[in-house]
């Protein structure tokens, strides 16, 4: 019995040294490792949306010269006091409470109509865009592809990056990552906690770079055939961007996007260990220049005149061209929302589309109302959300303000 004792306590011991050299030499990371596992509790959730640079290394996509606010209206747009969702009506500020709506901007004829912020949001404040990182790496794509940097979306992986030989992507297309169609295996259910898409949360978390995560990944079905959302296929489209432009995202963001569209504030991305950016979801940004985004998308890639991304990269974003990418329940898509080159085609949709997030991130456009609506969360009931209940009632609320304002 003493022996055992004895074991016990030397075994005690080197537990506590071993989680005291941790604390000693992996401080960042351990903290880091704490806010994932916490990110998303209901106290802390818009505070760390909102303070992300406070938590994460990133690098800064700095605010421009020359600023291009849009204009504001005089007669601002009272919202609709409630909207339907099939035989259900939902009052429209319960809706927003009960979501968490950080803030929610509606730009029509590109003047803000409407500008609202709620749980301890201001006009400059950054706010994580999550997944609609994804649509603004597609638009850094289309710039490259322009610019003649990547000859053709019909190249693969390995032609940019051929130490992904023998992993997942090997020969993968462009083009499939674009459309979410790897045919890569990936579980991408928040609230299991060993699902891939969290394990890759926690290997974040430590610094770990993304792009060894990637390669751990298997071929699950043939490339091309099936709409399956893997958010690491925009992770590798992030990396081929790199090889391609010889720069990372952030100084081709600057030069190529953030000074053209005006924007009023300062940008910056999540990155690894090896400087990496988090380009599937960590993009941080405010809500006035996540409208711009919505715009240059509304007006086909232009600002002001000036092309800034291809029109043609823009009609083909928003444009499903195969069974598997078009919006409605079928056989070969996990999810009935259509889907282009990293932007959504809602189910239904008579024309509009939109970049989405986790927790309920939103940039809405519909072109033939020449209208943008952003709206930012930070919904923490999001994660049980199996049905994708919330994602239907924000599509019904958007296209109820559309319609209100048509």
């Amino acid at each position: 019995m003493k022996l055992f004792r004895k074991i016990f306590l030397v075994f005690a011991a080197l537990v506590g040294l071993a989680a005291i050299i941790i604390l000693l030499f992996y401080r960042q990371e351990s903290y880091q490792l704490y806010k994932v596992l916490t990110f998303f509790d209901k106290g802390n959730i818009s505070e760390n949306f909102r303070g992300v640079k406070d938590i994460f290394p990133t690098t800064t996509v700095p605010k421009p010269d020359r600023s291009d606010p849009f204009p504001i209206s005089s007669k601002p747009y009272s919202l609709p006091t409630s909207f339907q969702v099939n035989d259900s009506t939902v009052d429209t500020n319960a809706f927003l409470d009960f979501t968490l709506t950080d803030a929610l901007i509606i730009i029509q004829n590109d003047t803000i109509r409407h500008e609202s912020y709620s749980n301890g949001f201001k006009i400059d404040d950054h706010h994580i865009s999550w997944s609609m990182s994804k649509s603004v790496v597609s638009a850094l794509l289309g710039i490259a592809i322009g610019e003649g940097k990547i000859k053709s979306i019909e190249q693969t992986v390995t032609d940019y990056l051929p130490d992904f030989a023998g992993t997942g992507y090997d020969q993968v297309r462009i083009k499939d990552l674009l459309q979410m169609s790897s045919g890569v295996a990936f579980n991408e259910d928040y609230s299991d906690f060993n699902s891939d898409i969290n394990i890759m949360g926690r290997y974040f978390a430590l610094g770990m770079p993304m792009a060894d995560f990637a390669k751990t990944l298997k071929r699950e079905r043939t490339p091309g055939t099936y709409n399956h959302y893997v958010s690491i296929d925009t992770q590798v489209l992030g990396m081929i961007l790199v090889k391609a432009t010889g720069v990372s995202i952030t100084q081709y963001m600057k030069e190529k996007l953030w000074a053209a569209i005006g924007a009023e504030s300062e940008a910056f991305w999540i990155v690894d260990k090896s400087g990496m950016e988090f380009a599937l979801g960590g993009l941080n940004i405010t809500a006035r220049d996540y409208a711009k985004l919505g715009q240059l998308f509304l007006d086909t890639g232009k600002w002001q005149g000036r092309q800034i991304v291809p029109r043609e990269w823009v009609l083909a974003s928003i444009t499903p061209d195969a069974p598997h990418v078009m919006p409605g329940k079928r056989a070969n898509a996990a999810l009935t929302d259509g889907y282009g080159f990293q932007w959504w085609i809602p189910e239904g949709s008579k024309g509009e589309f939109d970049a989405q997030g986790i927790y309920d991130q939103f940039i809405y456009i519909d072109p033939k109302s020449k209208m943008v609506i952003v709206k930012l969360s930070s919904n923490y009931h999001f994660k049980n959300d199996k049905k994708r209940i919330f994602h239907e009632l924000e599509i019904a609320l958007f296209r109820k303000i559309v319609e209100q304002r048509i």
